[in-house]
């Protein structure tokens, strides 16, 4: 099996508490570092105002090897010092930044052979090894995320870096797991990160990819570091610089957290270099209140620091309209957002179960079927009732998570509401929807004999969709196709039954749904011996008749249609036929707000759709427009 199954219930883990650090700035006590960056030579003060902000510090540029090397064998760690010497006398955090990084390195190495690189490389290594014997963390490797035509996040081709160090042969990344096996030799006790931007919003599975790449091939790697450069709207871009517009939304920003936690098993996470760029006091105050609460809570993240505080004298220009515009303090004075930040974490002390940088280790803790009992195979199995996720990570790496999903928070169902996944009201009750690429949901469930089943699956999609079976890792079906609606594109209320024949092994197994092609609304599975009927076919009005309100699982519109006033219910034996095909109606209220999507043969049919749905308008005037011909009409809702 590929996860231990528990079905007891099973208490917080007393591994929950926080330690309480002794130490500078508003995070003292709390479960995980806040900290910040230094820009010059000089140690901040035990009265300053960085060490009663921070508690853990990064060198800006102090510690990259450019800065420290300029002259190949002649060393000045004056600005790395004053990062290192001010955790050391005020009881902070110290991260090393950066070992080895396509950028700011040293302009002999670009003219050197690979041999003479991967002796400078060693040198360097060397050095930093007798000056900082004792580092706490160390980036031992800065923005190598492949970006296609061979080329990096950053530079690393100006110079024989990758050849040096073992090479890249075809995406294997072999000079990273090459320099972290050289830190951990040099370093046997350091926090051993790798770090990179638009991991987050642009380069997500590239990033996922990469730390599971050289974990994979062995490299000593401790920590996964999101630079999160990328966290607004107009965000990212080269080098992750850029923002302004929006904050990133949560939804987003949420899931893809999720989504990063999952597929590296809770493999720890450092907020590297955290800002928010922005001349607008309100926007910068949203986003760091949706996205800094999050990680503190979130147990997989280790620290968390901001990449400059003082406005005018951080790295970013808002676009080049404003010189430092991500600072959280101008002209002496808080912006909102730092206001808000010293409130948070006078009464927030986090969550930190990766045992790195002061947290606790949480023994693992098995996912549980939901309701505490098996699905029993043969039988029928909700797809709602997917597992109830554990904690941790088990010794062999693998997670005890019950679900993946790319984007959370669209579902319209209270049913189980504090889960990720997106549940809908529909079909039978609750569906899932909005499944994209590679979402999966995992089932524990108990075969009664050893033998071959069929299984059904009641399934709806506009354009068409598809999905595997895999019980314990190990795949037990093909890809089952789900067939397109004949309602159009939009329709995700004609449901399907789609079969599969699966050879079943007798016991309790973790049996694991996964999306290989977005999108589609499933409602349940039913499993039988083979040979036996489909106990719940779907009658030949089911697959035209929808049932009540569903996903649009493109995410863009939500059906307004309900259970017994569905645009196809609405028909009946004697409507007006406007259009001899069915239309898309866009509905609206009177201030122009977009309240969903609908499908109707006429106007009428629309209105009185929306008059009689399941979905509760209020009084008022309302108007449906037709998406394709641009028509529209009005009407009023008086009860």
């Amino acid at each position: 099996m590929k996860k231990q199954i528990s079905f007891a219930a099973i208490g917080l883990a007393a591994a929950m508490a926080v330690p309480a650090f002794a130490g500078p700035g508003l995070a003292d006590g709390a479960a995980k570092f806040v900290g910040n960056i230094t820009q010059s030579n000089t140690a901040p003060g035990p009265n300053d105002t960085y060490t009663k902000l921070w508690n853990q510090a990064t060198a800006e540029n102090g510690c990259k090897w450019g800065s420290i090397e300029g002259t190949r064998g002649r060393y000045n760690w004056a600005g790395c010092d004053a990062a290192y010497n001010w955790a050391k006398n005020n009881g902070g955090h110290f991260k090393f930044h950066a070992l080895l990084w396509g950028s700011q390195y040293p302009s002999w190495l670009e003219s050197l052979s690979v041999d003479d690189t991967k002796k400078a490389i060693t040198a360097w290594f060397d050095a930093v090894k007798q000056h900082y014997p004792d580092l706490e963390m160390i980036d031992v490797a800065n923005e190598a995320i492949r970006t296609g035509n061979g080329q990096y996040h950053s530079n690393y081709t100006k110079t024989k870096i990758i050849q040096a160090m073992g090479g890249d042969n075809n995406g294997d990344y072999a000079f990273l797991t090459t320099a972290f096996k050289m830190a951990r030799e040099r370093w046997p006790k350091a926090i051993l990160i790798y770090n990179d931007y638009n991991t987050i919003q642009w380069n997500v599975d590239q990033g996922i990819n990469l730390i599971n790449t050289i974990r994979k091939n062995g490299a000593p790697v401790d920590g996964y570091g999101l630079q999160a450069h990328d966290l607004m709207s107009q965000g990212g871009g080269a080098n992750g610089t850029g923002g302004g517009g929006a904050c990133l939304a949560y939804s987003t920003f949420k899931s893809t957290m999720e989504k990063i936690h999952s597929q590296t098993n809770n493999f720890p996470i450092f907020i590297s270099e955290y800002d928010i760029p922005t001349t607008d006091d309100n926007v910068q105050e949203q986003c760091i209140k949706e996205q800094f609460s999050y990680w503190f809570e979130d147990p997989y993240v280790a620290g968390i620091t901001f990449w400059g505080y003082i406005y005018g004298q951080t790295w970013l220009n808002c676009n080049n309209t404003a010189n430092g515009c991500s600072g959280l303090i101008k002209n002496g004075q808080d912006r909102k957002a730092m206001t808000w930040l010293r409130n948070y974490l006078k009464s927030n002390k986090g969550v930190n179960t990766t045992g790195l940088a002061g947290g606790t280790v949480v023994d693992p803790e098995p996912q549980t079927p939901y309701g505490g009992k098996a699905a029993a195979i043969p039988g029928k199995i909700e797809a709602e009732n997917f597992d109830v996720p554990g904690k941790g990570v088990n010794a062999d790496g693998t997670s005890n998570q019950s679900y993946s999903v790319a984007n959370s928070g669209n579902g319209n169902s209270d049913y189980r509401k504090n889960e990720s996944p997106n549940l809908y009201k529909g079909a039978t009750g609750v569906v899932i929807g909005y499944n994209n690429n590679d979402n999966w949901y995992e089932y524990t469930v108990e075969v009664a004999e050893t033998g071959t089943y069929t299984m059904y699956a009641a399934v709806a999609s506009g354009a068409g969709g598809a999905f595997t079976l895999s019980m314990d890792g190990k795949a037990i079906t093909e890809s089952i196709s789900v067939p397109a609606a004949v309602g159009g594109t939009d329709v995700f209320t004609e449901y399907n039954k789609v079969s599969a024949d699966v050879n079943l092994t007798a016991g309790k197994h973790i049996l694991r749904l996964t999306v290989a092609k977005e999108y589609f609304d499933i409602d349940y599975m039913t499993f039988v011996k083979k040979g036996e009927a489909d106990p719940e076919p779907l009658s030949s009005s089911s697959n035209d008749v929808p049932t009540t309100t569903t996903s649009s699982s493109s995410g863009t519109t939500p059906d307004v249609a309900g259970s017994s006033s569905s645009a196809v219910m609405a028909i009946g034996v004697s409507l007006d036929y406007e259009f001899e095909t069915l239309q898309a109606f866009d509905v609206f209220d009177v201030n122009g707000m977009f309240m969903g999507r609908l499908r109707a043969y006429s106007f009428n049919q629309a209105i009185e759709t929306v008059k009689y749905s399941d979905v509760k308008f209020a009084n008022g005037t309302y108007y449906v427009r037709n998406k394709d011909t641009k028509q529209m009409q009005s009407f009023r809702i008086a009860k």
